[in-house]
């Protein structure tokens, strides 16, 4: 039988497919195996992708502590595995009490009472998401006692806005949907006089 001589093929200097002196059924056989090889490559490079939507990973790590001070509305100490952690509650916002500029704004006694009723003294679990720590080195968490969540729990009753600081978005529709239930229904903080600077005047838009 007749041998013909092809070149050699290369591929991302991996692969290497040497055809001397082979035969055409041969040559044949080889050629769609290598074909198959590259469809294959391509399949599990497509399915080994993180981000396919495009879409941040999210955290599903969580700590489990106690609270032992309640700062203000949206911020508090709780001990995790022996040491004290401050813990800013993601999404969301409430009136100062300590601002160093600004000083106490309306309502901030308010919305630090309810959160201290909510959470002073109790073992929470905290749900971290995309970005761990802020700029001032506080953890990031959605915080939770039993199966509720504490920042979404101030926006329903009225003490809390919509604060959402990408990547940190994993609740971010269900916050907006309950900070305009509870301004529709003039819950807690909504219902007050509006005042300059109050969270009333602020949710205007």
């Amino acid at each position: 039988m007749e041998h013909k001589l092809i070149p050699t093929l290369h591929y991302d200097s991996r692969w290497h497919l040497t055809c001397q002196k082979m035969s055409e059924p041969k040559k044949s056989l080889a050629l769609g195996f290598f074909l198959l090889v590259l469809c294959l490559s391509g399949q599990v490079s497509q399915a080994a992708s993180p981000k396919e939507k495009g879409d941040a990973p999210q955290s599903d790590q969580s700590l489990t502590g106690t609270v032992v001070r309640v700062v203000d509305g949206d911020t508090i100490h709780v001990r995790v595995n022996g040491r004290i952690e401050k813990v800013r509650y993601i999404g969301v916002n409430t009136p100062e009490t300590h601002h160093p500029t600004k000083g106490e704004e309306p309502g901030g006694h308010e919305a630090t009472e309810v959160n201290r009723r909510l959470v002073e003294g109790k073992i929470v679990r905290l749900k971290l998401d995309v970005q761990e720590r802020d700029r001032y080195g506080r953890l990031l968490a959605y915080v939770y006692v039993g199966d509720t969540m504490v920042g979404a729990e101030l926006v329903r009753l009225g003490y809390a806005q919509v604060m959402t600081i990408p990547p940190n978005v994993r609740h971010q529709e269900l916050f907006l949907k309950l900070e305009r239930e509870a301004r529709e229904a003039a819950r807690g903080l909504w219902k007050v006089e509006p005042q300059p600077g109050s969270m009333a005047t602020r949710g205007k838009r």
